[in-house]
């Protein structure tokens, strides 16, 4: 009766154990947070657009703080001196052509940003996603990514506000190490709107930062976007005047 007891127990044990290594659909969502949380950031980019047989590459430098300050100035020949700059919530664009400052709201959210798979209103949502979605842990799988076959739990979001402007998401997430290696992105509808795949990862600062992805608009035939980031530096101070109207216009 003793050593029943006793397997029992021991079986006990072992499912509470395995059982226990299956993070909550909120805990995987703040490990996707935690691992693009920063309180500033500069870099260089490179944003690569193909469209319809077309290939278009811009450069850049940036600049950003927490989630409501950043500034972007394109460097490559033909943008050189447009500059962006998001501020609590608003986005402006200056045009060295007009010498003129414009904000960018409304319906011109949703146009494409130079080109590119993303939109204006996509540089905006920089706030948590845990703050932003409601997340359901549906299942796990297999993903077959640029750096190969990859378990990955897959969770599913949903909007906590009407105003999201996608109200549902799917993620991969990498079980290892907690990458972000797919996302899509829908309309209420159900349609898929866009998809999104990690293609390369830093460590910066003891933590795992995604450099390099692909971003596709699905509502665009023959269309995508690479995103290159690099010289990243994360969490050192950066001046107030960055930010500012002036510099916008300088």
């Amino acid at each position: 009766m003793n050593k029943i007891f006793f397997f029992f127990f021991l079986f006990a044990i072992i499912c509470t154990s395995a059982f226990s290594q299956t993070p909550t659909a909120s805990e995987l969502l703040h490990r996707v947070d935690n691992n693009e949380i920063y309180s500033t950031i500069e870099y260089e980019g490179e944003i690569i657009s193909e469209y319809q047989g077309r290939r278009y590459v811009k450069t850049l430098k940036a600049w950003g703080r927490g989630n409501t300050h950043s500034f972007i100035e394109f460097t490559n020949a033909e943008d050189r001196g447009t500059k962006y700059l998001r501020r609590d919530g608003r986005l402006y664009v200056y045009s060295p052509d007009t010498e003129e400052v414009m904000l960018i709201s409304g319906h011109m959210l949703k146009e494409s940003m130079m080109g590119s798979d993303m939109s204006y209103e996509d540089t905006l949502s920089n706030d948590t996603l845990s703050s932003r979605y409601d997340p359901v842990l549906s299942g796990s799988e297999v993903w077959n990514g640029n750096s190969g076959s990859r378990d990955a739990w897959v969770l599913e979001l949903t909007a906590k506000k009407k105003t999201e402007s996608y109200p549902k998401r799917k993620l991969w997430i990498d079980k290892e190490n907690g990458d972000l290696l797919h996302y899509e992105l829908y309309a209420l509808s159900g349609v898929k709107l866009k998809e999104y795949t990690l293609l390369r990862v830093e460590v910066i600062g003891g933590r795992r930062f995604p450099v390099e992805g692909e971003m596709r608009d699905l509502m665009r035939r023959d269309s995508k976007t690479t995103f290159v980031m690099r010289n990243v530096v994360l969490d050192r101070p950066i001046p107030d005047s960055v930010f500012s109207q002036r510099n916008l216009e300088r």
